[in-house]
């Protein structure tokens, strides 16, 4: 729904204090609906008060500016209202966003970006609607063919955001089966995965990877070793050195990894491609393909690192885990040589703040 054709007339026209309570009251009048098919959880009701904060950025300008009337010589205080309604929605959805589901705040404004350009492009028509109608506020009511023809664009995205929501989920849904395959075959196997995929979250967020890259790095974490369930259980399982036969075939599971998710399709098939790659060394010594430096998929780069830590960090059958300072200083030292610097800065950083 187009609301700042309606948030800016209000914020022109109307006592500019009421208009946060005005927004809220929209909001909640908007869900009642719902609210008599009893399917509003009370989490739900708590997100519409948070989502009304936005208006209370500009009201809080337009206060302390005296409430100007809507005049082209006020349109730069109009103009840092628009700005105070940005930082209030900002920081209202990134609190609301990191308590509910974990998202970081660069995540959020990569994404919220495109609202405020969004935001920003109606801002103007809905001035004009202000100015014409600072005389006469029932001309405001020739703003409503535009507000729902933008209303039913709205709503047509949204079905096809709801549609690619679905998928993803149905694929996390199968990433995490497949996960639980691997763990049933080899407990350590999953549940080392598991941990590897809270670190790799963790350094995506730090080099700032896009919504897309981030759910790539999610699954090619979860999944990096799902090629290990074609590796004979006597070699995944062998306490000792491998001979140079067994470590041939172990190598294979990069490539088996790809097949099995390229069996899936889709975003799993692309997340393959990625799993193929990480084992892949920074100079060009790993395997399967001998990749150097960014020939690397990055989210591949980030998977490798986190992988060796967590493994240098894990107590195993033949070896005690290592303290979590020197698994640091190995990754270090191998920095430029197996591992790309920059993720191996990202991951210290984040295992520095506790993660």
């Amino acid at each position: 729904m187009p609301t700042q054709l309606v948030l800016v007339p209000m914020l022109a026209l109307l006592p500019v204090q009421y208009v946060p309570l005005c927004v809220l009251a929209g909001l909640l009048l908007g869900g009642l609906p719902e609210y008599a098919r009893g399917r509003v959880p009370l989490d739900r009701s708590v997100l519409r008060f948070v989502n009304s904060w936005h208006a209370l950025g500009p009201a809080l300008v337009l206060v302390a500016a005296g409430q100007p009337a809507p005049t082209l010589r006020h349109v730069p205080i109009y103009a840092l209202a628009l700005a105070a309604q940005f930082v209030f929605d900002f920081a209202s959805t990134a609190l609301r966003d990191r308590l509910r589901l974990g998202v970081s705040p660069l995540s959020l404004l990569r994404f919220m970006v495109w609202i405020w350009a969004f935001d920003s492009a109606l801002t103007p028509i809905a001035l004009l609607a202000a100015l014409g109608s600072s005389g006469h506020p029932a001309l405001v009511v020739f703003t409503l063919p535009l507000i729902g023809l933008l209303a039913y664009f709205a709503r047509e995205r949204q079905v096809r955001i709801d549609h690619a929501l679905e998928l993803g989920h149905a694929y996390r849904g199968t990433a995490m089966l497949l996960g639980d395959v691997v763990e049933a075959d080899d407990a350590y196997t999953g549940s080392h995965s598991r941990d590897v995929v809270s670190l790799v979250l963790e350094v995506a967020d730090r080099i700032g990877l896009d919504s897309r890259e981030r759910r790539d790095a999610e699954f090619a974490a979860l999944l990096h070793d799902i090629g290990k369930i074609k590796i004979p259980a006597e070699i995944i399982n062998k306490p000792g050195k491998l001979t140079d036969d067994e470590w041939a075939i172990m190598k294979t599971h990069t490539v088996e990894g790809e097949r099995l998710l390229a069996q899936v399709g889709g975003i799993l098939g692309n997340v393959g491609r990625i799993v193929r790659s990480c084992h892949e060394d920074w100079d060009g010594t790993g395997y399967p393909d001998g990749l150097v430096a960014e020939e690397i998929p990055l989210v591949a780069r980030i998977v490798r690192a986190c992988d060796a830590f967590s493994a240098m960090t894990t107590d195993r059958s033949y070896r005690k885990a290592r303290p979590v300072e020197a698994a640091i200083a190995e990754l270090r030292r191998c920095a430029g040589t197996d591992f790309d610097p920059v993720v191996v800065e990202a991951l210290a950083r984040s295992v520095a703040a506790g993660v």
